[in-house]
């Protein structure tokens, strides 16, 4: 009997908690209550945990639990257990990885988006207004191409820390945690060859750098994971807040970074807008400097690519985004640019 009471009370547990997932999706105003209000705490709690090693905590999950559900049908059916309750057993871990994945990140999936919590509109597409903000950003990423090497990658994560400290707490950002540091994956080769730059670990609450980022990408890439850690989910969000960190640094390297970040966004924006014509003359108003980096960029990721890996990662990834309220999948990262020509009448202060 004692046996039952307990399986009752953990089923109920597991019941309340889907029940809030349920809800915080499906209402906008209950989503955006949790990021603010219990977000913060699962967060500084399960990064504080993760913060005793270097190792991946989120990784070293994710395998042991495909371990565990591949072998506990064997270990269970060795034990003359029947197969029905086999696989019952085998759901309900499913469903507690499920809870423990929305109760630790994924619900910010469900929050306000960030047009509403800006109170902004987003802008329509004006040829006239895209060329010019083409313009200004040619002349901001020229101005700011360097070739000297920036600072260690300690000064790097602290100095984008403190200007995520002094974002307005209107934009419904976290603030930092000390506990919060970037790791390197485990598995970074598999990483590089299905273009994965950095990720968030969504059990333990931890970022996750390629290394084998180029210099110049660490800035943006981290600043972008950060930004999933302080309650952003959006890519297009994620990518706007990495560049608004970086190029409203002091350190002439980080805005170029910021803006070196943006470029491919840029890049596939200017292509679907502009024609042909168009397109090239604004290209060519880049140093040649610049267009040589990003060349240099793109060979050297191609290198490591694998189309098929690639693709198969692309088309799950694009379906996780869609079934999660990212309606447009792996093109949200590119909406960036409408965010970031919505917010120059009415800049981050």
């Amino acid at each position: 009997m004692k046996k039952n009471h307990l399986r009752y009370f953990r089923w109920g547990i597991l019941g309340v908690l889907l029940m809030g997932v349920g809800i915080c999706r499906w209402n906008v105003s209950v989503g955006e209550w949790y990021v603010l209000h219990v977000y913060p705490v699962i967060s500084s709690f399960f990064s504080h945990i993760s913060s005793v090693s270097v190792i991946s905590f989120d990784e070293c999950l994710v395998v042991s639990m495909g371990i565990l559900l591949v072998l506990f049908p064997v270990w269970r059916w060795k034990k003359n257990e029947k197969w029905r309750m086999i696989f019952l057993k085998e759901c309900e871990i499913l469903l507690w990885i499920y809870a423990w994945f929305y109760w630790g990140w994924g619900m910010t999936y469900f929050r306000a988006d960030f047009f509403s919590r800006a109170d902004l509109q987003p802008v329509r597409y004006d040829k006239a207004c895209f060329k010019e903000f083409l313009s200004s950003y040619a002349d901001s990423i020229n101005k700011y191409y360097t070739a000297e090497p920036y600072f260690s990658k300690k000064i790097t994560e602290r100095l984008i820390t403190e200007q995520y400290r002094q974002i307005p707490e209107r934009y419904g950002l976290l603030s930092p945690v000390s506990s919060q540091y970037p790791k390197s994956p485990l598995f970074n080769a598999l990483y590089s060859r299905v273009g994965v730059l950095g990720f968030i670990g969504p059990f333990f609450l931890e970022s996750h750098i390629n290394k084998d980022l180029i210099t110049v990408q660490y800035p943006f890439t981290y600043a972008h994971e950060l930004s999933h850690l302080l309650g952003v989910s959006n890519e297009a969000e994620a990518n706007f807040w990495a560049y608004q960190v970086c190029v409203h640094s002091s350190h002439p390297y980080l805005c170029y970074s910021g803006y070196f970040g943006l470029l491919p966004y840029v890049l596939v924006n200017a292509r679907q807008l502009l024609g042909k014509t168009d397109f090239e003359a604004w290209f060519a108003t880049l140093r040649p400097e610049v267009i040589r980096e990003l060349r240099h960029k793109e060979e050297y990721w191609n290198r490591k690519y694998s189309p098929f890996l690639g693709n198969i990662q692309d088309r799950i990834y694009d379906f996780y985004l869609k079934r999660n309220k990212i309606v447009s999948g792996k093109k949200n990262y590119a909406e960036v640019i409408g965010m970031v020509i919505s917010v120059q009448e009415n800049p981050i202060k």
